[in-house]
């Protein structure tokens, strides 16, 4: 997670921030069921990981990501972060599905994707947008679950 341009200050990234970290943390403990092999704990794995990345993911696309779109020179950064999410889906699927293998790349690509955002959009953001941007932001960002 980025500390130094002060971003996370920023309610909604801030709270990206914070789900990202729990989203890695839920992740290393999919690795660890994957590891043991134990179907039943496997599936809870996924479940929780799921539980935490599907709302995560949908919020920034419908809001952050959204408003950040409108900005030309963002667009293909945007939508390559959209396709990120979109294989670390088909990556959850797929260790759901039992190929438990997957999991080292599902975690790598997620740690990836995260750093891209914390370290990246999330800073940018902080300077590409201003007042109204952050209004609206937040009046399309949909409330934590």
């Amino acid at each position: 997670m980025c500390t130094y341009c002060g971003c996370e200050s920023i309610t909604v990234i801030g709270r990206f921030m914070a789900e990202h970290t729990e989203i890695v943390n839920a992740a290393g403990s999919l690795r660890r069921a994957c590891e043991e092999g134990n179907p039943s704990q496997v599936a809870a794995a996924v479940d929780a990981v799921g539980a935490l990345l599907h709302p995560h993911t949908r919020a920034e696309e419908v809001g952050l990501f959204a408003v950040m779109r409108q900005q030309e020179e963002f667009t293909d950064h945007i939508d390559s972060l959209c396709a990120e999410h979109t294989t670390l889906d088909a990556q959850l699927e797929r260790i759901a599905a039992g190929e438990h293998d997957l999991v080292d790349a599902f975690l790598h690509d997620l740690r990836h994707h995260v750093d891209r955002e914390d370290n990246g959009l999330f800073p940018a953001s902080a300077i590409a947008l201003d007042g109204p941007d952050w209004d609206e932001v937040d009046r399309a960002t949909p409330p934590v679950p």
